[in-house]
């Protein structure tokens, strides 16, 4: 089942949930702020999108700019901030099976629905 990482407050998250609603197929939605995925859970979305837990980090947050910029972390350091702070991960996330895109723009979902 093709699966969404959503934050409701995020306008680039909603586009995203439009996408998948316009789809006309079954999905489930994570509030992952509300419901934060495991360590292991997060390395493994980062391994389906093909990206380094960098490439998942919101570097324009607060919580970033004050707590991490300019320092040199490891990846396994990047996803536990990514966990202790859920706003750091970008978003939208859209996972169908193997396959997964980070939804901006929202069109980019289409490629793996």
């Amino acid at each position: 089942m093709i699966k969404i990482y959503h934050n409701p407050r995020c306008r680039k998250s909603r586009e995203g949930l439009t996408v998948l609603e316009n789809s006309g197929k079954e999905f489930e939605i994570v509030k992952y702020l509300d419901k934060v995925p495991s360590e292991e859970a997060l390395a493994e979305i980062i391994n389906l999108l093909g990206i380094s837990p960098m490439q998942l980090v919101r570097k324009t947050e607060k919580i970033w700019k004050e707590n991490y910029k300019g320092t040199h972390m490891s990846d396994a350091h990047i996803i536990t901030a990514m966990i202790e702070n859920p706003k750091l991960i970008e978003r939208p996330i859209v996972i169908n099976k193997e396959k997964a895109v980070i939804g901006r723009p929202s069109e980019k979902i289409n490629t793996i629905i």
